[in-house]
């Protein structure tokens, strides 16, 4: 699969989040924030970090991605079409019944989607039974997984972080989507998870902290999994949850909410801005 440079990848990132604003609002379902808070993680690692092969998405020796946060997924389905993991007109049916992409992505129905996932706390684990399943075969791939800072709250998510370290599994990265918001509130209000860096270092990862939309660190970041040999990669990156339409960013109520139409036309009209910004810079240069 060709990679893409930092320019490129910018400007998928403008992309991605007009398909989120595009499939929500015409089928009235999903998640734009959760989407939008994750959008550059998700960038860098399908345009520049994962050796997948869209022609071939089962091959044994590709690296997987979970998206343990599943209500997200509406910017995971919009790289996916973009790749052609899947004809680009599905996500026209996103959330309808004559489509695959549901709210939730299911592996079952979806190319590139290696686990269902949607209830919190579930994929994460999965992906740290991956890891052991590919130590154990002595595989060289990497597993990555995306979770939320409120999915943190699960019990299972510890138990995993727990095991993982136990086994020495550098093989797993695990990204926290840090934006500090919940469907009912801040995430410090409703289980105050205090220093998520701290608390996954105490559990034995290797943990660094980044800007979760600068595309830069987190190239640069990714490129040097594992953090640590021996040591599972946990990476917390803050985000601003909404992220790209200013009048979502950072509001809770946002969190399933379904823009009307002067609401669409305004997130779109910002992101055409940010666009125009992306390129001047570009003919400046």
């Amino acid at each position: 699969m060709k990679l893409l440079n930092i320019s490129k990848i910018k400007k998928k990132a403008i992309s991605i989040r007009r398909d989120v604003i595009e499939m929500v609002t015409k089928s009235r379902d999903g998640h734009i924030p959760s989407a939008q808070s994750m959008v550059e993680i998700l960038a860098v690692l399908y345009y520049h970090i994962l050796n997948i092969d869209p022609k071939d998405p089962t091959n044994e020796n590709r690296d997987r991605f979970i998206l343990s946060k599943g209500h997200g997924c509406a910017s995971l389905y919009a790289i996916l079409a973009d790749l052609e993991f899947f004809p680009q007109n599905e996500l026209e049916k996103y959330a309808t019944v004559n489509g695959i992409l549901g709210g939730h992505p299911e592996m079952q129905k979806i190319p590139g989607v290696e686990v269902s996932t949607g209830s919190l706390g579930h994929g994460f684990p999965m992906g740290v039974g991956m890891a052991i399943s590919a130590k154990l075969k002595k595989q060289k791939h990497k597993i990555y997984c995306v979770l939320g800072d409120g999915e943190c709250n699960e019990g299972t998510i510890w138990e995993a972080a727990n095991i993982a370290s136990h086994f020495k599994l550098d093989n797993l990265i695990a990204i926290v989507d840090h934006n500090k918001q919940q469907a009912s509130g801040d995430v410090f209000e409703i289980m105050n998870p205090h220093s998520l860096t701290e608390k996954w270092r105490s559990f034995g990862w290797e943990t660094v902290e980044v800007d979760g939309h600068n595309i830069e660190k987190l190239h640069t970041l990714l490129k040097s999994i594992p953090l640590n040999t021996g040591k599972p990669s946990a990476i917390i990156a803050n985000t601003i949850k909404g992220k790209g339409v200013s009048f979502m960013e950072n509001d809770r109520k946002w969190h399933t909410m379904i823009p009307n139409e002067d609401e669409y036309k305004a997130a779109m009209s910002e992101l055409d801005e940010q666009e125009k910004k992306l390129k001047s810079k570009g003919n400046k240069k």
